[in-house]
Parts: C-alpha cells; structure tokens; sequence
C-alpha cells in the first residue's frame, strides 16, 4: 500500500461539518484514498455509506437529493454517519444538489471526490462556497516516492538516506523521471506494464474527459496539441505558432489550453518583469503535473530524452506543492536579450530566483543569467538546485545557495 501525506490531512478534518471535497487527476489515488478513511471510520465503529456515480446501482441513489436523503436514512437513521460519494463530476448540476442537502444542517458528514473536470472544478466550487474545503490530492509527489521504494525505512530521515546512499538516491530520481508518479504505474515491475496502464490513463482521459467536455467524438487535434505541448516543457509557448503547427484557430488553442490546465494535465507560469520593454511580458511556460504522461505524450516513456527540461519539471512541482497554500507565486524571466532564469517566487515581500542544473557541479559557477537577475533586483538569497554541490556564496550581497535537489524536500528551504 503506497502512503499518501493527504490522508492525515484529510482525517483531521473528518470532524468538520464541511463538505471534504477530493479532487485531482483521474487515476491519482482519490478513490483508494476515500476506500482507505472508510476503513479508518469503520475501525472507530462510526457508521459509512459508500456510492460511486461510475456505477449503476449506486447512481440511481443520487437521481435526486429525494433518493439519496432515503438511501442514507436507511443506513443510519437519524445518527451520525459519514456519506461517500465517488466520482461526483458525473451528476449534472453536483453543486446545486450537494448544497441543497448540506443546507438542510443534517447529521451527516459528506467526503466527495472528483476528477479534475471544469464543472467540478467551476460551477461545484462556485456553488458550495463556504460549505467545502478542497484537497487536492495529484500523483504521487516524490517524498511519496521514495518512501515507498524504500518500503518507509527512512521515513522522516530522507536527507540522512540520499546524503549516504548517493547512487540510490539518483536511480531514484532517475526512475521518477521517466515514470511519474501514477499509483497504479509505480506499483508495476515490468516496463510493458507500467507502459499498459499509462497508456489506458492517458486514453481514458482523452477518450472520456475530453471528449464529454468538448462534445466531441474526435479529438485528434486535442491529442496533437497535447504532444506538441509536452516537447515544450520549460520553453515558453507561442500561441499562433501552436495555430500554425496544428492547423488550429488562435481560438480553440487558447480554449484546449484552458482544458489542460483545469483537468490536472498542465500548469501555465507567467514571466516576471517590471521593465516592460526589456522583459518578456506575455508568452507562458508549460509544464505537467505528472512527469510520466508527459513522457508519454511525446513517446519518451520509459527512455527520456532533454533529461534537463524533464528535471525543470520536477523541480517545479516540488516548488508548487511547497507554496500550495501560501499567498506566493511562481513565475519565469527572460529578457529580449536572452537572458533567463528558470523560477522566480514572488513572496510579496521578496523575490527569489531559482536556476535548475541537471549536472553533478563540483564549483560554485553562477551563470550569467542569474547574475544578471540579481544585478537587476538585488534579492537577498538565490538557489541553484543541482544533481550534488551543496553550498552558498556571496554575488553582490546576495547569498547564492547551491542546492542538491533531494534537499528540496525540506519544508523550510527557500525561506
């Protein structure tokens, strides 16, 4: 059984009267998760009530707020209990429905899960307002990872087992990047099976996800667009060029984009500036929130290829788990002269830029680039995340911290 961090989390809040509201990528763990707190509330001898919109027999329980009042009545009466409800994105209108019950103030307690769709993702949120808290629960993050490569011996000790078992660490890194974080992949030995199932992952998101919210039986052009994106990861995207390529409208490009990013498949980072005519101001960064459907899109699977945009990509989603619920931002810079620097977090307070290096550095070289944001905003720290160094040094009165990745997975690390 793979841990997950969110569940104890999502305990926590079990005796809060809001609606625990799971969301997340199809396939993520949300199901196993909500399967695992059953259990969890049945050992405590609470009562539970498990419904699953994907099936039939369930889904006629959830026809009106009328049936399913009467199927929850039936297992609890009017005692307390706990009510699942799996795969919520299926029933039209779910957060009319879902408010309608919560606002009648009864005794039960609804845990809800959904895939990232954008009715979940817009009209539910919009509807329980002040009634739900979201987790979000994505694949497994990389902490998630090596814990269970390394069946939990470490747990709580990861530094002390990449500072020592160094090879270990970055066979690790390497599996991650080329696989992903997918539950049901990372269980799976052979490489044709783990190929099978993100395969089937990635069909089922096309074939059922995007083609119901697209009303659409064929979706080539969104596939294709999918695999152009992901041969871009960590570059910035043009739009018309997109068009162009795929023989698209600026239109739909814009709005296929929109669908990525709100089903959990990409994030979109915004350059920073504040010398509009020195600085890039407009086009995006790109990048997956699972690194293994990105290497599947574009047939690297298994044997990736660009090794240091992949590394980028895994860099940032540490970065946005970290400041997940803080009020600071990610962005990228460029200059119209070339220079870049992979990450800037915006804390409101500070700046820091973040360069990424997919190499073993032995010397503290800061490239030019950084040295040229750091002349420019004089932040008070930068960081240099790499595959070993670890050490800092002062450019200017800024103190450049050079970072092995797997130090990352300290909480407190950039601040």
């Amino acid at each position: 059984m793979i841990k997950r961090k969110l569940f104890n989390e999502l305990k926590k809040h079990l005796n809060k009267k809001e609606i625990s509201f799971i969301v997340g990528p199809r396939q993520a763990g949300k199901t196993t998760l909500m399967l695992l707190l059953k259990e969890y509330l049945e050992k405590r001898r609470e009562r539970t009530l498990f419904l699953n919109l994907d099936i039939e027999m369930d889904k006629e329980h959830l026809t009106s707020q009328v049936d399913l009042l009467k199927r929850i009545n039936l297992e609890f009466g009017k005692e307390r209990g706990f009510v699942f409800i799996d795969e919520i994105q299926r029933k039209e209108d779910a957060g009319i429905f879902l408010k309608g019950i919560y606002d009648m103030d009864l005794p039960y307690k609804f845990i809800v899960s959904g895939s990232g769709s954008v009715e979940l993702k817009e009209k539910i949120h919009e509807s329980l307002a002040g009634r739900k808290r979201v987790f979000e629960l994505s694949t497994l993050n990389f902490e998630e990872f090596v814990d269970f490569k390394t069946e939990y011996k470490y747990k709580d000790r990861l530094l002390d087992f990449f500072e020592i078992e160094i090879n270990k660490g970055l066979t690790l890194l390497d599996e991650y990047m080329n696989f992903g974080g997918y539950p049901r992949v990372v269980l799976e030995e052979k490489l044709s099976e783990k190929l099978m199932l993100i395969n089937e992952i990635y069909r089922s998101y096309i074939e059922r996800d995007i083609s119901y919210l697209l009303n659409v039986s064929k979706t080539d052009a969104f596939s294709n667009l999918v695999k152009l994106i992901a041969s871009q990861i960590g570059k910035m995207v043009n739009y018309s060029e997109l068009s162009s390529t795929l023989g698209i409208s600026f239109k739909t490009i814009k709005e296929y984009m929109w669908y990525l990013e709100k089903t959990y498949i990409i994030q979109r980072i915004s350059p920073y500036f504040k010398n509009v005519r020195k600085e890039i101001t407009k086009s995006p960064v790109v990048y997956f929130y699972d690194i293994g459907m990105r290497n599947f899109a574009i047939g690297d699977f298994g044997n990736i290829r660009n090794k240091g945009f992949v590394f980028q990509n895994f860099v940032f989603n540490i970065l946005k788990e970290k400041l997940q619920n803080t009020s600071s931002k990610i962005f990228y810079w460029r200059t119209k002269d070339k220079s870049e620097v992979d990450f800037v977090i915006d804390t409101g307070r500070e700046v820091i830029p973040i360069e990424v290096k997919y190499q073993k550095l032995k010397t503290p070289k800061v490239p030019g680039s950084l040295r040229s944001f750091i002349k420019r905003y004089t932040p008070k720290k930068s960081f240099i995340v790499n595959l070993s160094l670890d050490l800092g040094v002062d450019i200017n009165g800024t103190t450049v911290y050079f970072v092995p990745f797997y130090k990352m997975l300290k909480q407190d690390i950039f601040f």
